[in-house]
Parts: structure tokens; sequence; C-alpha cells
């Protein structure tokens, strides 16, 4: 009975790591033209941290050009992550968004589906305390 105990976490264990793997990469979205361009890149590491970057290029704005970066840590919890910003060692004069208090559910096509319809995997945000953050989709690279 212990074994068959033990065997039991082994495998609901594994199965949470490898859910995790699936999460871990890099994700990416463009969005305008040559006059109003907007990127965003969002990488989750092996690790649990991450580091996003915000892009803006736009031609008539004031300033111009906008680079924002954010970094910390990042944790799963079935397909919710949530993202965490230490004060002391994630901000600098480079890292200034705090992307803590996020969270983005993990979309991908389940594995039950065999239809031919294509649903891209992607993050979507559904909390932020940053305004444009909420209800971003970004998709993996």
């Amino acid at each position: 009975m212990k074994k068959f105990i033990a065997v039991l976490f082994l495998m609901s264990g594994l199965t949470l790591f490898s859910q995790s793997d699936n999460m871990i990469g890099e994700y990416y979205l463009k969005l305008g033209d040559d006059k109003h361009l907007i990127e965003y890149r969002l990488t989750l590491n092996q690790d649990q941290t991450f580091i996003f970057h915000s892009y803006v290029n736009h031609e008539a704005g004031m300033p111009q050009i906008i680079n924002e970066y954010g970094k910390g840590n990042w944790t799963a919890d079935g397909k919710i992550i949530s993202f965490f910003s230490d004060n002391e060692k994630d901000f600098d004069e480079k890292n200034t968004l705090d992307l803590s208090n996020s969270r983005a559910r993990f979309i991908t096509k389940p594995s039950r589906d065999k239809t031919d319809r294509i649903i891209k995997t992607r993050l979507k945000f559904f909390e932020s305390e940053i305004f444009w953050i909420e209800g971003l989709d970004i998709f993996k690279v």
C-alpha cells in the first residue's frame, strides 16, 4: 500500500512538472504598423524566473520610443501563472516594471481535441495592477 501511494505521488508530481515545462519559453506579441508599433516579449525560464520587455515606437509620441523592462519569479498552479517581483533584487535603473500581482492563464489546444481548428499556445493576462497588461494575449514563439 505504501509503495502504491508513493508511485501515485510520483506520477502526479511528474504530471505537474511536465505541464510547467510546456509553459517555459518565449512569448511575443506585435501590434500596429510603422507609425505606431507596440511589441511585448516575455520569457519564462526553467528556473522559475521571467523577463518582460515592452517596446513602444509612436511616431508622434513624446517620447517617441519607450522601453520598459521587468523581471522576477513566476509560479504555476495548474494553468494559472502568477508573477512576483522582489523589491530589493528585481528592480534597478533598467527594470522598473512591477508585474507583481499579475496572473495569466496558459491556453493551449487540449490533447483530446482532434479537430482541425487551430488554437495558438498563449498566455492571457486576466489580472494585473498594470492597466495595459490586463486582457493581453501574448503568443508562444
